[in-house]
Order: structure tokens, then sequence, then C-alpha cells
């Protein structure tokens, strides 16, 4: 057994494992179980990272001249537009 590996047995619902397999594109059980639980953990972290951004005030101010070579993106309205695409999901 691999180091940071725990053996377990546990019943799987088929119909889950077999939509998790067509999703995750996996082609064995423990593939798909392991990649179902990497992603959700990914998920988690990254979710953690969102709630860091969005608990400190971003300043975009100068971001269109901030990359090399004639400017950047302006980002000026970064913030303002995911919040409202993530009110338009909500409703």
């Amino acid at each position: 057994m691999l180091d940071g590996m725990t053996r377990i047995t546990v019943d799987v619902n088929d119909e889950w494992l077999e939509a998790a397999m067509e999703e995750l594109g996996t082609t064995t059980k423990v593939a798909t179980i392991n990649e179902a639980l990497r992603t959700f953990a990914a998920r988690r972290r990254a979710r953690d990272i969102i709630a860091a951004f969005g608990s400190v005030q971003m300043d975009y101010t100068g971001a269109e001249h901030a990359f090399g070579h004639g400017g950047g993106r302006d980002l000026s309205r970064l913030e303002e537009d995911a919040r409202q695409a993530d009110a338009h999901r909500a409703a």
C-alpha cells in the first residue's frame, strides 16, 4: 500500500459511481473515487481562497498599465462584474 493511502471497504451507489466515472473520465472504481475526493478537496480549497480574496479590498487602479509592452487589461470593474454574475446565477 502506498504512503498516504487508507484501505477501506465501502458500499457505493452504482448509479452515482457510473455517473461519476462518466463525468470524471475514469475507468476504474478506485480511480473514480480517488479523483472524486481530489476534486472535492480542490473545490474546498478554491472556495477558501475565493473567500480570502473576498475579505480584502482589491485595488485595480492602473491595472491597464501594469503589464509590459503597451499595457494590460482594465480590471477596474472585475470585482463588480463578478458580484453581478454571482447575483444573476443565484436568481
